[in-house]
């Protein structure tokens, strides 16, 4: 009876040591309590597919009620950039209020996606939406399931591979990108915001709208009279094959717009900041683009260009 009585006393133990040891790919939850902190919820998605149930994501800001241009961080918001085991933002300006946490707390070594953007020559400055570029969104992939290794190395293998599929379905989805480049080099759209130009960079499409006229929607501002009246005129003459509307933004100018390209038969698509309901990043740009694709397919024999 005593050999039993401490046989069982050390399967006892051991279940104990396993519970208490026991790692990443055992359980539904990391038991380190890895957490995460995505300024949006566009770059939580991205972090979700390389972690997993290894981590659990926080999105400060989600769904389109929300500009994260002029967010203000509320002290529970910067409590969880601070308190997460790592902080993902996009940079560039576009979350600021992220940077303006972490510059209270430089011992924190965030993932900031602007930063993966090359270097840009030229007069522009970079533009800060840079989730619309697929190469960034890969990097970020990356450099999360570095970053998840080395907090959880019995994981490493599993966040490297998430990451590795994540860059698949990214090419995946620049392959149509390139098609379009390919079918409709050059062809003329208007964007009422700057949000989707790396897309329009990729597609290779000449986006016609003129720059004050997308800097006053994205202000919320009314554009000039001359311009309202170039971007009008181009639409009632059907010498664009498309128009782009960002739907988290709506001003009496883009309604406009809308209705005069409604009217004249140009096809819209909408290109949003934050991600639909129900949808992933991945899904996101895949059906972003696919409605882009239709659009010039619809639109193209009304253009001129």
């Amino acid at each position: 009876m005593a050999s039993v009585r401490v046989t069982r006393w050390l399967a006892a133990v051991a279940v104990g040591v396993a519970a208490l040891t026991g790692c990443g790919s055992g359980g539904a939850a990391h038991p380190a309590g890895i957490t995460v902190a995505a300024s949006t919820d566009v770059w939580g998605s991205v972090v979700s597919a390389v972690a997993g149930r290894h981590a659990t994501v926080k999105s400060i800001l989600s769904g389109p009620t929300v500009d994260p241009h002029t967010y203000q961080a509320s002290p529970s918001d910067a409590a969880a950039i601070t308190d997460s085991s790592l902080v993902v933002y996009n940079g560039g300006g576009y979350d600021g209020w992220v940077e303006e946490v972490l510059a209270r707390h430089p011992d924190i070594k965030p993932v900031n996606a602007f930063s993966f953007l090359p270097t840009a020559g030229g007069e522009h400055a970079p533009n800060e939406h840079v989730f619309y570029d697929l190469n960034v969104a890969k990097a970020v992939a990356n450099a999360v399931a570095d970053r998840l290794a080395a907090i959880d190395p019995a994981d490493a293998a599993e966040f490297r591979a998430n990451a590795a599929g994540f860059g698949r379905d990214t090419d995946g989805i620049a392959a149509t990108e390139r098609s379009i480049a390919d079918k409709y080099p050059g062809v003329s759209v208007v964007a009422t915001e700057p949000v989707a130009y790396y897309l329009l960079q990729a597609a290779r499409l000449a986006d016609r709208t003129p720059a004050a006229f997308t800097k006053a929607n994205e202000d919320g501002t009314d554009p000039s009279p001359a311009d309202m009246a170039f971007v009008l005129d181009l639409v009632n003459q059907r010498q664009i094959a498309a128009v782009l509307i960002n739907p988290q933004t709506s001003t009496p100018a883009i309604g406009s717009l809308q209705q005069a390209a409604q009217k004249a038969g140009v096809p819209v698509t909408m290109v949003t900041e934050t991600l639909p309901t129900g949808t992933d990043y991945l899904s996101w740009q895949r059906n972003t683009v696919n409605q882009l694709l239709a659009a010039l397919q619809t639109g193209r024999s009304n253009a001129s260009h």
